[in-house]
């Protein structure tokens, strides 16, 4: 499923993503800037959350509040190994019931649940994006094929 959306339009298209999500692991993918961690905020700000995300660069983790539950937003650009990874439990999280979001999954692309959803933002221009959300799980072929959706 493909989004086409200007920034303005950010918080309507994160309420039709959280509309069109399967499971609650999110996987996001895009260059350095375009805005994943923003998306991350609009998505929360849809979830109801009084929470701003902010880049676990440094963190690794940042845990926020959303009623009658957690996201646990994952930034694994500076992670070196999937070890390190181990060395702070991500397996209690991912094994957890709560929201899971992770910037740069390609560095623990071993530990990412079947299941997960994957978005992908590319810059169409200063304020354009395109957002495509797709199944992770490498034995399904479902791709949710809706394309140029206009928020």
């Amino acid at each position: 499923m493909e989004f086409l959306y200007n920034l303005e339009d950010i918080d309507a298209t994160a309420r039709n993503v959280l509309d069109n999500l399967d499971c609650k692991t999110l996987i996001l993918y895009g260059e350095m800037g375009v805005g994943k961690t923003t998306f991350i905020s609009a998505l929360l700000r849809a979830m109801d959350s009084t929470d701003e995300a902010t880049s676990p660069t440094f963190s690794i983790v940042n845990e926020y509040h959303i009623p009658n539950d957690k996201v646990f937003h994952f930034d694994f650009y500076r992670i070196e190994s999937v070890e390190e990874a181990f060395n702070f439990g991500i397996e209690d999280y991912l094994n957890s019931t709560h929201w899971i979001f992770i910037e740069w999954p390609d560095r623990v692309k071993e530990l990412i649940p079947e299941n997960a959803q994957a978005i992908s933002i590319t810059s169409i221009d200063n304020n354009k994006r395109s957002l495509k959300l797709t199944i992770e799980n490498k034995s399904l072929t479902k791709n949710m094929a809706m394309t140029d959706t206009k928020i």
